[in-house]
């Protein structure tokens, strides 16, 4: 599922948390126009691959700019829970359209069995933002997650609990110690391999992060916090309708790794979808993962 955006634009309730947005260039208007294009490619290049997708309009009032981003607010499991998120901008919480989630669910070719419903924590400034606080491994059960202003630890193992996941919670930290504000900014999970980076984990979580994410059996490719910055750990693997598997990711990764590692991306997957989206990336502060909801076929 991705949401085409109405008024994409910078978000100041967003910025002071997220080190990544810029507050730069042309002017709303200009932006917004920008913003389509580059959504309406990405699209495109999904299509393309052989990938669904369920493409659901913004909706222009109240306006949202960070509607683009959807997985923050909602996720659609295999066991047919969807799940509604506490998010921690005001203006943001806008985004969640639990009065759609039938006609969503329905256009998705989604069986919904059970909603759960996560929002009123935000009454009380605890916040969980959907598979950006949580990066999940489907094949162990586990949830990983850094601690931050929009990760609540308490939130993350009541979702575990509910979810029936094992909760991996840790910190992590950019080059000026301030957390990262989603953990799929540092962390990819897909079928063959892992992108980590894992010098921005706390030297006491470690250890124990890395033998988490070993259980998988997966092939560890380590980043560092300048490919962090290029949103090379925050892409998706997905199937496609053939399925083969397609690792969506930003058209930045490609310079940002060395060659040797991106050859070892490459060969963890059946494709490399690189997707230019520069706009989003500049003023929304998030990246291809970002914009996408995936949505998993119920029993």
């Amino acid at each position: 599922m991705m949401i085409r955006p109405a008024a994409f634009d910078y978000n100041p309730q967003t910025a002071q948390s997220n080190r990544m947005q810029v507050e730069s260039g042309p002017g709303s208007a200009e932006v917004a126009g920008l913003a389509l294009a580059e959504f309406d490619a990405a699209v495109g290049g999904l299509r393309s691959a052989g990938v669904q997708v369920c493409v659901v309009a913004d909706e222009p009032v109240p306006p949202k700019p960070d509607a683009v981003f959807p997985n923050n607010w909602v996720s659609w499991h295999a066991d047919g829970t969807v799940v509604l998120y506490p998010m921690q901008a005001p203006n943001r919480r806008r985004e969640r359209r639990p009065a759609s989630l039938e006609t969503i669910a329905e256009r998705c070719r989604y069986r919904i069995a059970r909603v759960l419903d996560l929002s009123s924590f935000e009454a009380q400034g605890r916040y969980l933002e959907g598979t950006g606080s949580l990066v999940l491994d489907h094949v162990t059960r586990q949830a990983f997650a850094c601690r931050s202003l929009r990760t609540d630890e308490g939130l993350v193992r009541h979702w575990a609990d509910q979810l029936g996941y094992t909760p991996v919670v840790f910190d992590a930290v950019d080059e000026a110690g301030v957390a990262y504000y989603h953990t799929n900014v540092m962390l990819s999970i897909g079928q063959k391999l892992a992108v980590v980076a894992s010098e921005t984990i706390a030297p006491a979580d470690r250890e124990r992060v890395l033998a988490a994410l070993s259980a998988g059996s997966r092939e560890l490719i380590e980043i560092d916090r300048a490919a962090v910055a290029a949103f090379a750990g925050n892409m998706l693997e997905l199937l496609s309708a053939d399925g083969h598997r397609v690792y969506a990711l930003s058209a930045r990764v490609k310079d940002a790794l060395p060659k040797a590692d991106w050859k070892r991306l490459a060969a963890g997957t059946d494709q490399l979808l690189e997707l230019a989206i520069p706009t989003l990336e500049r003023i929304g502060g998030g990246s291809v993962r970002c914009m996408l909801a995936e949505v998993f076929s119920p029993p």
